[in-house]
């Protein structure tokens, strides 16, 4: 199976030892030619007279314009993995470094995080620090024209079900097609009435709280069924709906 997340805007700078981005040892070897694409048009924009422009074009805010110079070393910088790469309210729900290894492990094979610049990589693959996200702009490349087909293909080979955790944007760079073992996770919040709405904020966090309680129960599942009965039995308030839909009810 598969657990499908979205990735972050906020991540961790850094990283150990001189190990650099190997874009052929990521998870999902096919995409190999639309991540070079990408990578090498990441550090075109950020390397580009115009930094104003740059920063405007990848969705950089102008306080945060320095990290154009992030974008630029990404083949050069020092990587980490993905897990620990990433922060934000998802990712810190999550809270990967203090996973016991048999868990992290447990995730290295079953998730995959969905970069922007790297398409759906390993969630234990190591990269480097960047800023770009699923609406950011890069000369002569529309990202969904780029990836989508791609990356549904690269899905398509997944053995077992997939549970997407992405947001829209993202669902959008690589849709997971026509397959029937897969859901996507929608969460919501219930009123006293019952009248159910979508959440923004606790939406990330409660999806980083079912990821750890999935890699820490390490629990076998072989169908989207299974996996709703499992997050049931685990606490989280979970029910199929439609259209391939799997509503995660926050409190």
């Amino acid at each position: 199976m598969l657990i499908l997340l979205p990735p972050s805007e906020s991540k961790r700078a850094g990283g150990r030892g001189r190990a650099r981005l190997e874009l052929a040892d990521l998870r999902f070897p096919e995409l190999l030619a639309e991540r070079e694409q990408t990578a090498r048009a990441l550090v075109h924009v950020a390397t580009s007279g115009d930094r104003d422009e740059a920063a405007k074009a990848l969705g950089i805010p102008r306080t945060l314009v320095d990290e154009l110079d992030t974008n630029a070393a990404i083949f050069n910088a020092p990587v980490m993995p993905a897990l620990d790469r990433y922060t934000g309210v998802l990712f810190d729900a999550l809270d990967a470094p203090t996973l016991p290894q048999e868990a992290r492990r447990h995730l290295g094979r079953t998730a995959a995080i969905h970069s922007a610049v790297f398409g759906p990589i390993g969630a234990l693959d190591r990269i480097p620090d960047y800023r770009m996200s699923a609406t950011s702009r890069l000369p002569g490349i529309r990202l969904r024209s780029l990836w989508a087909s791609a990356v549904t293909a690269a899905l398509a080979q997944v053995a077992g079900p997939i549970i997407d955790l992405r947001s829209e944007g993202y669902v959008a760079l690589g849709p997971v097609g026509d397959r029937d073992d897969t859901a996507f996770v929608r969460v919501v919040t219930e009123g006293p009435d019952g009248t159910r709405r979508a959440l923004n904020h606790f939406n990330k966090h409660a999806k980083g709280m079912l990821v750890r309680a999935f890699a820490l129960e390490r629990p076998r599942v072989r169908s989207v069924h299974g996996f709703v009965e499992w997050a049931r039995s685990a606490g989280f308030r979970m029910e199929s709906a439609a259209n391939r839909e799997v509503l995660l009810v926050a409190d």
